[in-house]
């Protein structure tokens, strides 16, 4: 069997249709129209088994925030091969071609959220920033202090939040690490709520925070209704929460855990360091959890690390591996001064040893490198170095990414 993989050279349904088929859905005619203006076809690679499409990847372009910035990404999307088609090395064909074709555009990173988290770290991704989960039985969900409102929330219809939403995201989105751009065509994906998708919920409520008569806050969510003699057991599930300062973040919050007839609120794609665990009487009864969340691809080794800021002036020659995209491996000198920084290949002594895996998951500040030593990821050469890099990529907050693309 020869499987061809090249530019997607059809419409947007057909692919749509194909990638559906991977995931163990059915393509809606009603999609098209939402999901149509996000399709890039000059970044959509399909995989043929003759004439038929057996495999799917895509990329949306968009602007990730790093420390200090942001940078052209390539966000992978929609990647799948067919259950006929499945352990044939079709999803390595996909990524070989995909990241060629990355590298040539000259974007220093691509990133995805990953079905699986086995799958794409055999292709340099690593784990980038996590993300918490909380669920919370409502009568358990008490602040430690009494809870004074600094300002009135309120309701608002899809169209009023479609003019809310937006702004209010983008000016957070140049704050925190693992943000991205959303363009009109993925706000209008990301609001749309087809009942099957609902999971046997009910139409999404959009409501806002204001403070003297500015919106500072929102918040999407939606209940799932379910009734017993003895009393309600619906849950309130949080799809999004976003607040510019923390009294807005507190009072959407405060807002939601006192919504009446709910046995349990349920938050989804939290912040790790969200400050709401310290915010309650009882913080083990949130039960939150984290889960991996945004995996990143170095895929320019050089304009990745200029491309951010850093903490202080200090330098370390880092020895870096890299199978799947060669270009990237061998010995590179970062030198930082008052938290810019150059790089350049060097015959110098290394003093770290990493895998270009490791050097994703530090780069937005989710991890460290002594926690990857630690975890029996790479090496280090030369005593203090580990501790030195670490003081450079230092960040005050810890990355987010608080949606799937």
């Amino acid at each position: 069997m020869t499987i061809d993989v090249k530019r997607h050279s059809g419409g947007a349904r057909d692919f749509f249709q194909s990638a559906e088929i991977a995931f163990g859905e059915h393509f809606e005619p009603d999609d098209l129209p939402i999901f149509e203006p996000l399709f890039e076809a000059d970044r959509a690679l399909a995989a043929h088994d003759g004439e038929r499409m057996v495999g799917n990847a895509t990329i949306i372009s968009f602007e990730l925030t790093v420390p200090g910035g942001t940078l052209p990404t390539a966000g992978v999307s929609a990647v799948g091969v067919q259950p006929t088609h499945r352990r044939r090395g079709i999803l390595r064909q996909m990524m070989r071609r995909q990241l060629d074709d990355v590298h040539a555009r000259g974007e220093p990173l691509a990133a995805l959220w990953a079905s699986e988290g086995s799958i794409y770290q055999r292709f340099g991704y690593g784990l980038a920033t996590l993300m918490g989960n909380i669920e919370v039985e409502r009568s358990r969900a008490a602040f430690r202090v009494p809870h004074t409102p600094s300002g009135p929330v309120r309701f608002v219809g899809r169209d009023e939040a479609d003019d809310l939403f937006p702004p209010l995201y983008e000016q957070m989105r140049t704050t925190r690490a693992g943000f991205f751009e959303r363009s009109p065509a993925f706000w209008t994906a990301l609001l749309y709520d087809p009942e099957r998708w609902r999971r046997g919920g009910g139409p999404a409520f959009y409501v806002v925070h204001e403070a003297d008569g500015t919106v500072d806050g929102y918040a999407r969510y939606r209940i799932h209704d379910d009734w017993e003699l003895s009393g309600s057991k619906s849950r309130l599930v949080v799809m999004e929460l976003m607040a510019e300062n923390a009294a807005a973040h507190l009072d959407l919050w405060r807002f939601l855990f006192d919504v009446d007839l709910m046995a349990t609120v349920v938050g989804r794609f939290l912040a790790v360091d969200d400050p709401l665990l310290l915010a309650m009487a009882e913080p083990r009864r949130l039960r939150f959890t984290i889960g991996d969340a945004l995996w990143l691809r170095i895929v320019d080794v050089e304009g990745a690390l200029v491309g951010r800021r850093y903490h202080g002036s200090g330098r370390v020659v880092i020895e870096l591996r890299d199978e799947f995209c060669p270009w990237n491996a061998g010995r590179w000198a970062l030198a930082v001064r008052e938290g810019s920084a150059a790089a350049e290949r060097t015959e110098e002594a290394p003093e770290l040893d990493l895998d270009v895996t490791d050097l994703a998951a530090t780069y937005l500040g989710a991890f460290t490198v002594a926690q990857l030593l630690a975890a029996g990821r790479g090496r280090e050469l030369s005593a203090g170095s580990a501790a030195r890099l670490d003081g450079l990529l230092r960040t005050d907050r810890a990355p987010w990414c608080p949606a799937v693309f």
